[in-house]
């Protein structure tokens, strides 16, 4: 058997906490690496670190399988792991065409959607690229990259539809920090990672202006119900809610010092404008773009989620986020 080859795309957090998983993992394997910054690849392949992520990572690769060309790093690979924010897939991927990804196996690790697609990440590149469903995998948590730089133990899901695939490459991420579960719902997993940033960012907005836990606790059931409900909607499948790719997922996202989304959302409920936010915190908060897309995809499913609702209002209807809390705090049980 070939030793299988396998590419990252994108160079942020999460992308480096994945590249440490492969490097880490036992198993044989060739480690590819595009992002767009040459400047870090730069003093990635002398000084081997990340200099703008998670900088304590140890990255040593050969200098010429860290590249800023895609299209090398891809025809390179075997199995090509997305990770860039949804928001600039569509630009990272450009110049890429169906035909050079045919044969190969695409990994979602992206926790958002394609803007003006309205489409998960799998749903994009099979619509667009002719990537069989079979050919997909989706990565969710609960995990967070910063956690991996320490190596602190946690869990990935990986999602297929070929349970084989799933399992063949859920075998490349293991490490003794790294467990990993594998599921057959790529449209569950993939839209709950897309809601729980939502609800990050309600959980953020809610503690900025001053709700304390007992009303977080309110939210956060509330929420995962409302995810529940829009996940079977969407894909009605059997499926439990409760387990770690949904429920785990989505109490990580909210609580977590390291969330992303919740800062963004903590920031915004003290008063902070969301250019001002994005800003300052000089990182994607996928949450921001997500609930754009929520918002006009439940227009077809009809669902009602008023926590999505009324971070929407919030962000893009610029309602005062004291008002909007208070008034979601009566539909709430």
């Amino acid at each position: 058997m070939s030793i299988p080859k396998v590419a990252v795309v994108g160079g942020g957090s999460w992308a480096t906490a994945i590249v440490k998983m492969l490097i880490d993992n036992v198993s044989e394997k060739e480690i590819y690496w595009w992002m767009r910054n040459i400047d870090a690849i730069d003093h990635i392949r002398k000084y081997h670190h990340n200099p703008n992520y998670l900088s304590s990572v140890e990255i040593k690769l050969p200098d010429h399988h860290i590249s800023n060309n895609i299209l090398e790093v891809i025809s390179s690979a075997d199995y090509i792991i997305l990770n860039v924010p949804a928001a600039f897939l569509k630009e990272s991927l450009d110049g890429i065409k169906a035909s050079d990804l045919k044969g190969k196996k695409i990994i979602s690790a992206i926790k958002g959607i394609v803007p003006d697609e309205n489409l998960i990440i799998g749903e994009f590149i099979y619509q667009h690229y002719n990537v069989p469903l079979e050919d997909i995998v989706v990565i969710s948590g609960p995990c967070h990259a910063e956690e991996v730089a320490q190596e602190k133990l946690s869990y990935l899901t990986i999602s297929s539809v070929d349970t084989i695939l799933a399992e063949q490459f859920a075998a490349l991420l293991k490490t003794r920090y790294i467990k990993t579960t594998l599921s057959e719902d790529i449209f569950g997993t993939e839209y709950a990672a897309v809601l729980k940033n939502i609800y990050a960012i309600a959980s953020g907005i809610c503690h900025g202006i001053g709700y304390g836990d007992n009303f977080q606790a309110v939210l956060i059931s509330n929420a995962l119900r409302e995810m529940k409900n829009f996940v079977d909607a969407v894909h009605p499948i059997d499926r439990d809610i409760k387990e770690s790719s949904y429920l785990g997922d989505l109490l990580v996202t909210a609580y977590s010092q390291f969330s992303r989304n919740r800062t963004f959302g903590n920031m915004v409920g003290k008063g902070y404008t969301v250019k001002s936010a994005q800003l300052e915190m000089n990182m994607i908060a996928e949450g921001y773009y997500a609930v754009k897309c929520m918002h006009q995809i439940n227009k077809k499913y009809g669902v009602d989620m008023p926590i999505v609702r009324a971070v929407y209002a919030i962000l893009y209807e610029r309602h005062s986020p004291y008002i909007e809390m208070r008034l979601l705090t009566e539909s709430l049980t």
